[in-house]
């Protein structure tokens, strides 16, 4: 073996070994989640009086769904009396005028609804809800973005955690109106239960900190502006300002049982987008803040799971190290018959991505009653997490090298079931060069399949296939969706 062949072993070794450990952490997630699930921190208390409640609708060009949303929220069961509502349109197109048009119909029907616009979008969503913080006559903040659809028992089942004067946010798991719709909303859907269900739980209930995630969540007004307000120097408001809160001594109320339908987004591009967003908005917040929680007297086990929380993220920038080396690496061990090695290098690969199997199964059991049904969805969940890993990737060193992007939405079209469509609605998600480099991976990984089958090394196949079909699958559905007709 030559020294560059040993370093490019080494090299992969090291980094699924890492890998590994961030799958080690899914048990102990899932112990904790275990522990815990049926031991609630805070339970809900009584007010003399009900408390005035300011909801806050911040919205970006969202026509298709200002209606449902506007009708959802003045159909919450709460004192019209106590009930302030917030429109906070930063649109520039049509949807104003639908925005008003919903509001003067709600005012009319007797609701404190009330449509403020600003002159410019600075600081995005982080800028138009510390606005209409300014104005807001509530004592508690309601939150819901456009795609939400709250139910009307909603804030008669939250409000009263904030009996407790030490709770500062109370956040509720999000529902999936659409995840029937196609096999990236069902993905979506195990994926975004995974981190309601066990992450959540896991966290908040074992007295670890846990985020707000920018709507189906309500903060006493108090606590955002003790810590600092919203702040628009990360992509991540909501993280960024849930930690920052906590810190300050702030306790967070996490209600599983209390569910806040959602539309999942039904285009490829504008998933990804998404989940870039989010990449880089909290590596943007670990830059931000992990220096202070490790100085803090905070816990230890407070700041070890803040640490790996803020930094999952990089496990994205390291996947794409071992997708690329994962061949080589086989073909390395192969000539020189260190079959033994092979062994070793893909159970470490396998212990990584088998606690992740596990996780979204426990997840899957405890939500749904055809769950074993579910478990179709498993392979794909790693699969799409494969595909992603380059757009991820990208957001990952942005915020590493500090490369500022605005805020980009994701484009909502009220799809709610299978007959509805999106191919002729106006939203489009942003084009970029990722697909092109995901299905040279993609087509990399085929021939990588061929050769495990040439030469009978039959180990390496199952995960070449994920690769393979994760990186197809990603930029085959992106490049036909930039052509929706």
């Amino acid at each position: 073996m030559s020294g560059f062949e040993f370093s490019l072993v080494l090299v992969y070794a090291v980094i699924i070994a890492i890998l590994a450990l961030f799958g080690l952490h899914k048990y102990y997630l899932l112990f904790l989640y275990l522990k815990y699930k049926n031991r609630p921190r805070f339970k809900p208390g009584k007010f003399d009086s009900l408390p005035k409640v300011t909801v806050q609708l911040p919205i970006y060009n969202e026509k298709y769904v200002m209606e449902r949303l506007l009708k959802a929220v003045c159909l919450l069961d709460y004192p019209k009396a106590l009930l302030e509502v917030q429109v906070l349109d930063d649109s520039t197109d049509e949807t104003q005028a639908v925005a008003r048009k919903w509001v003067d119909f709600f005012r009319r029907q007797g609701f404190d609804i009330k449509y403020l616009r600003r002159t410019n979008r600075e600081g995005f969503k982080a800028g138009a809800l510390e606005a209409g913080l300014k104005k807001a006559e509530g004592e508690f903040i309601a939150i819901f973005d456009a795609d939400f659809v709250p139910k009307p028992d909603f804030l008669i089942k939250s409000i009263p955690y904030f009996a407790n004067k030490e709770v500062g946010m109370v956040q509720a798991r999000w529902g999936h109106i659409n995840q029937n719709y196609s096999l990236l909303t069902q993905l979506q859907s195990v994926f975004l239960d995974g981190h309601f269900v066990i992450e959540h739980t896991a966290r908040n209930r074992s007295g670890r900190f846990f985020n707000f995630n920018g709507t189906a969540g309500i903060w006493r007004k108090k606590a955002i502006e003790s810590a600092g307000g919203w702040q628009h120097d990360t992509l991540t408001e909501d993280l960024d300002l849930s930690y920052r809160a906590q810190i300050a001594g702030w306790q967070f109320a996490y209600l599983p049982d209390v569910v806040a339908p959602s539309e999942l987004p039904v285009e490829m591009n504008a998933y990804k987008s998404q989940q870039h967003r989010w990449a880089k908005g909290s590596i943007q917040t670990a830059k931000k803040l992990l220096p202070k929680i490790i100085k803090s007297d905070l816990p230890l086990k407070v700041k070890w799971e803040a640490v790996v929380h803020l930094v999952s993220n990089f496990s994205y920038l390291l996947m794409t190290v071992p997708s690329v080396l994962i061949f080589p690496v086989s073909i390395i061990l192969f000539n020189i018959r260190l079959h033994n090695f092979i062994f070793i290098y893909l159970l470490l690969f396998f212990s990584a991505t088998i606690s992740i199997f596990v996780f979204y199964l426990v997840c899957q059991r405890e939500v749904y009653s055809n769950w074993r049904q579910r478990l179709r969805y498993i392979p794909g969940i790693f699969a799409l997490a494969i595909g992603l890993s380059v757009n991820n990737s990208k957001a990952v060193l942005e915020a590493l090298i500090n490369h500022k992007t605005e805020f980009k939405r994701t484009p909502k079209f009220k799809i709610e079931s299978k007959g509805d469509g999106w191919r002729n609605k106006i939203y489009v998600a942003e084009k970029n060069f990722l697909p092109f480099l995901e299905l040279i991976l993609g087509i990399y990984f085929t021939f990588s399949v061929y050769f495990a089958l040439k030469h009978q090394v039959y180990m390496s196949i199952p995960f070449f296939v994920l690769f393979q079909f994760g990186f197809l699958y990603i930029s085959i559905i992106s490049f036909f969706q930039f052509h929706k007709g």
